[in-house]
């Protein structure tokens, strides 16, 4: 008889990551597929070694442009924040079904989705709807929760047996750590979800963007800066991205490309690269020039030393309650 070939929507969590477990066990050959967004996925070390002690191999599946059109309109509403959880469950699995089922020469796609875990997405309404969105509804088992649901055709046919999968149901995590126990795995991440469109403050953020036109996946670059920086909105489209730290100075200065200025230090002045988006006024400028003396060396009470777009700028000591008042109504998230 044929190798089963199982292919695995595989988010680097550990639902997931068992019920691949529980599918290989059965001598069913399983690739994992961790889908990357500008949200969420991409490489990732520990994903890596958590597919290896199981002994699946793991893949990187872009679907970036797809999904942001997701995002922007979802058909199926959003959660609590900018996350359209619904839909991008069915993106994924219909992505699967189009492009990837052929390509691996796969029999059947597995998901880590456990019974009521979500409230938006994982009960049995959702995870119905999910299926008859995906173009693949009799294809999909979810092994964590496969005695509690419907059975599908690999359950039927005896492609997998039933019996050696879960009955889980609920938010609890006691039965996925003991079965990482019995199973030897190690340094798995604690469950946070991985979705940038979760975040209450990155999602405030983002429907900026959103009110602004930008939400578009040519306009990716956007969606990093509103995470990796402080993030003012002057105006429509019009936006000043400020590095707390250097990891985020780095990013902030990676995307020089996209500015009407580039606000850097000195070796007078150490401080914050900061970003300008839009068409800046004299107005807009000298607020810049303050925040850059607020949040430097100088804190705004001496003359600040700094360069913008190269050219060197001396600006003067200020009132900085006044800014901070105003900085308050422009600071998003």
């Amino acid at each position: 008889m044929k190798q089963r070939r199982a292919l695995a929507l595989y988010s680097g969590g550990l639902d997931s990551l068992l019920a691949m477990k529980l599918i290989k066990d059965q001598g069913i050959e399983v690739i994992a597929l961790n889908f990357v967004s500008h949200f969420f996925g991409g490489e990732n070390d520990r994903s890596k070694k958590l597919c290896e002690q199981i002994g699946v191999k793991l893949e990187y599946v872009d679907f970036k442009k797809e999904h942001t059109e997701v995002v922007k309109n979802p058909a199926n509403g959003r959660g609590k924040n900018m996350n359209p959880c619904v839909d991008c469950h069915a993106l994924m699995m219909s992505f699967t079904s189009e492009h990837l089922m052929k390509k691996y020469d796969a029999d059947f796609l597995i998901s880590g989705e456990v019974l009521n875990q979500r409230p938006m997405s994982q009960t049995r309404g959702p995870l119905e709807k999910v299926q008859k969105l995906s173009g693949m509804e009799d294809l999909i088992v979810r092994p964590m929760s496969a005695k509690l649901l419907p059975p599908t055709k690999p359950v039927r046919e005896g492609w997998v047996d039933i019996e050696k999968l879960e009955n889980i149901s609920g938010r609890g995590r006691h039965r996925q750590m003991e079965m990482a126990a019995e199973f030897g795995i190690t340094d798995y991440p604690k469950p946070a979800g991985g979705c940038w469109l979760t975040e209450p403050a990155y999602s405030d953020r983002l429907r900026v963007l959103e009110e602004d036109g930008l939400l578009e996946h040519e306009h990716a670059p956007l969606f990093k800066l509103i995470r990796n920086s402080r993030f003012l909105r002057l105006g429509e489209q019009k936006y000043l991205f400020m590095a707390r730290n250097q990891e985020e100075e780095a990013i902030v200065e990676r995307y020089a490309n996209l500015s009407s200025f580039m606000v850097e230090g000195t070796d007078k002045t150490p401080g914050p690269a900061i970003l300008g988006y839009g068409e800046m006024t004299p107005e807009d400028m000298e607020l810049v020039k303050d925040l850059f003396s607020r949040y430097s060396r100088a804190k705004g009470k001496v003359d600040a030393h700094l360069k913008i777009n190269q050219e060197d700028v001396v600006h003067a000591p200020f009132e900085v309650e006044t800014l901070q008042d105003r900085v308050k109504d422009l600071m998003i998230g």
